[in-house]
């Protein structure tokens, strides 16, 4: 069966090879193993059981456990023509009874479906009467109490599983999984642990940075206005600073939104679809958005508040950068904000986890005071042994040079010694500016000799500079119903001369992306499509396919189809609107090639290697006469890797005769098909031909057809 899954890959989805992780999982499910997959955000899961679903016969039940989630993936699919449909609460009840009416008739491929609704007894009766060969679990951590988003409704889902009358079989999928989780999700569902696939959970595309000791607002301004053209999510613990937060961004004229529980579910559904729809640019949230939002063109995560554990962190800074592009995740540390965290495990109701969730709090601030690099700090926390540096997160790249601080932290620590270690910043900062705040003299602080002593520099610089040595553990604050600064062992020392203090220069803002006008041209071509057929233009196409638009510059129906994400169906709806504007756009511009290619980074990270740069090797042991089998033993490739590399030899016209791949008792079985099927769908001439006639001597033969009638 698995030969049929990367024709259905490029006629569908418009992508000509898996990506890691992808075949493995697929050929696993179709050899009919329950399976464990465990990828980093972004990495493709859901292609893991939507190439299944269009393969095996009857009706794929996806269980998700966000109604967003549900939506954005049934409108993606419904784009290139997979028929599809989802069950939860946003519908009404008549309008659930006909979903699953039609799902009983065998309607859709794909069903997806809320884990709460596993708890009716109808329900389940209903899915009996279906023929379900495969049930796939998303965000499968919370069936695990290990894991950091436990939902007891998860637990149902074997128990269904068992009612089936022909057991379907079950894959897994989560991005954020401890070796702990895995164990269990695996003993919840029945899953033999060697049919486990991990692809690793490094996301080579996002770069990680934490920013201390500066002024978070600030920075946070700076980098929105630096990056006003892209999308992206600032995360706060409360929702007071989300409302807080909101406010200052539209005083400062950024078109933001917000989303948090405190809302009413109509104005969260609102403020949701107008940062789906890239009418809002910036989304200011709270932990409870984003769980299986499926918006790929998100550019930056910003924390602006330390979250509570890893396993939080990682799938909300993974929502970045979807789309495989260039993407970065900031973490704005302030140490009080562990003190929030705290303060919100305690208020927690299971008592029996809080011990564990501050072990996984530290953890996490361990994460912001490491010197080494973030990413392998992360996969390290996630089980991986074989770790090694990134080479582009804030640590590796920290290139700022140093500023020595030592006089500076020496008279705040003197002057938090003289007030006796019970005031807070903001009081001893004021001490030290020389303020005449009506506290200051009443407490008799202006007699201190530290009074003034940094009257050149201002209150609130001088506060940012406590906050530095509070992140270097030179400054400790003690938490009692107010916060107060003492000074700790190792700023004894520094007060002492025994030890210096550094202080890197500030991290500068950076743009994420450089400004591309045919890449904006694009984009508003995209939201006029997406206007006009009521999605999230990420449904038509992510930002990834436009970029690749912008290098293949395509012209032709043929060249579009090239596009990474660009499938037959999408050519059919949207192929002309877009080569007619990048045609025009080309007149306009006659030297947007070159000026693009001059513009490029001069020196970058080499990568690995892909189909574009190995289908020339492929060619050469083709040439020498080997067949494709013994091609993919010598090069350690999949035989779907090799056929998709002679494709693309092919396609380019280069020297060879490829046309002895296709027996010659195939041909006039391939003329006849293609005579009464046409030359615009395989499938429809797949099914024509015996099952021996493969999609690639189709694609061959096809291929051949169009460049003899040139």
């Amino acid at each position: 069966m698995f030969e049929q899954a990367l024709p259905l890959l490029e006629s569908y989805f418009g992508y000509h090879s898996f990506r890691n992780g992808q075949e493995q999982a697929i050929r696993s499910v179709l050899a009919g193993k329950n399976t464990i997959c465990v990828m980093p955000t972004g990495g493709g899961k859901s292609i893991c059981y939507q190439i299944p679903a269009l393969i095996l016969p009857g009706t794929t039940i996806v269980i998700s456990p966000l109604i967003s989630l549900m939506k954005d993936q049934v409108d993606a699919l419904l784009q290139i023509g997979i028929s599809a449909t989802f069950i939860n609460s946003s519908l009404r009840f008549n309008e659930a009874n006909e979903r699953m009416y039609e799902a009983k008739k065998g309607t859709y491929k794909l069903l997806y479906i809320a884990p709460e609704r596993l708890e009716s007894p109808d329900f389940i009766k209903d899915l009996k009467s279906m023929n379900i060969p495969l049930v796939a679990v998303d965000e499968a951590h919370c069936i695990s109490q290990w894991g950091h988003d436990f939902r007891p409704s998860y637990r149902h889902i074997q128990q269904m599983i068992d009612h089936m009358p022909q057991r379907p079989k079950v894959l897994a999928l989560t991005a954020t999984a401890t070796p702990l989780v895995r164990e269990d999700i695996c003993r919840q569902l029945d899953i033999d642990e060697r049919n486990t696939v991990i692809t690793g959970f490094e996301r080579e595309n996002l770069s990680f940075s934490v920013i201390k000791g500066q002024d978070r607002l600030k920075f946070l301004f700076e980098y929105l206005k630096k990056n006003e053209n892209e999308a992206g999510i600032i995360y706060a613990a409360t929702r007071k600073n989300v409302d807080l937060l909101y406010e200052r961004l539209r005083k400062e004229h950024i078109n933001a939104a917000k989303y948090h529980a405190g809302m009413g579910d109509v104005e969260r559904a609102r403020e949701q679809e107008r940062f789906l729809e890239d009418k809002a640019s910036v989304m200011v949230a709270t932990s409870a958005f984003g769980m299986g939002i499926d918006k790929s063109n998100i550019r930056y995560v910003i924390h602006f508040q330390l979250p509570k554990n890893m396993e939080s962190y990682y799938q909300e800074a993974g929502r970045a950068g979807r789309d495989g592009l260039a993407s970065e995740c900031i973490l704005l540390y302030s140490p009080q904000d562990v003190q929030i965290q705290r303060f919100l495990i305690d208020q927690a109701s299971d008592r029996s986890r809080k011990s564990a969730e501050l072990e996984k709090l530290q953890q996490m601030v361990d994460y912001c005071h490491t010197e080494n690099c973030l990413q392998e700090f992360i996969v390290s926390y996630f089980g991986e042994a074989e770790t090694k540096p990134c080479g582009r997160c804030g640590n590796c790249t920290d290139n700022r040079g140093k500023i020595e601080v030592t006089r500076e932290a020496q008279m705040v620590l003197s002057c938090v010694v003289r007030m006796g270690q019970r005031f807070g910043k903001n009081i001893t900062a004021q001490v030290l500016t020389g303020s005449k705040n009506k506290k200051v003299t009443d407490m008799g602080f202006h007699k201190l000799p530290t009074y003034g002593i940094m009257q050149n520099k201002g209150a609130k610089e001088v506060g940012d500079f406590i906050e530095f040595l509070i992140a270097q553990e030179i400054i400790g604050i003690e938490h009692g119903q107010f916060p107060t600064l003492f000074v700790t062992p190792k700023g004894k020392d520094v007060l002492l001369g025994k030890e210096q203090v550094f202080r890197r220069e500030t991290v500068q803002v950076k743009q994420v992306s450089k400004n591309d006008p045919l890449f904006e041209t694009l984009r508003e071509v995209r939201k006029r499509i997406a206007d006009r057929e009521n999605v999230p233009p990420f449904v038509i196409f992510s930002d990834a396919a436009l970029k690749d638009m912008c290098a293949k510059i395509p012209k032709t129906s043929e060249e579009f189809l090239q596009v990474s994400g660009v499938g037959e169906h999408k050519l059919q709806k949207y192929g002309q609107e877009f080569i007619q504007e990048i045609r025009a756009f080309c007149e306009e511009h006659p030297d947007y090639k070159s000026e693009l290619e001059a513009d490029s980074e001069p020196l970058k990270k080499p990568a690995k290697k892909t189909v574009g740069e190995s289908h020339l090797e492929t060619l050469k042991l083709y040439q020498s006469g080997l067949s494709i089998a013994e091609i993919a033993k010598e090069q350690g490739l999949a035989i779907s890797t090799v056929e998709t590399h002679l494709l693309q030899c092919a396609q380019q016209s280069l020297e060879a005769d490829f046309t002895r791949l296709i027996p010659d008792e195939y041909i006039p079985l391939l003329e006849n098909a293609v005579a009464e099927a046409g030359r615009e769908r395989l499938k429809p001439i797949k099914e024509l031909l015996p099952e021996e006639v493969s999609y690639f001597m189709i694609k061959l033969y096809v291929y051949h057809l169009s460049k003899t009638a040139r």
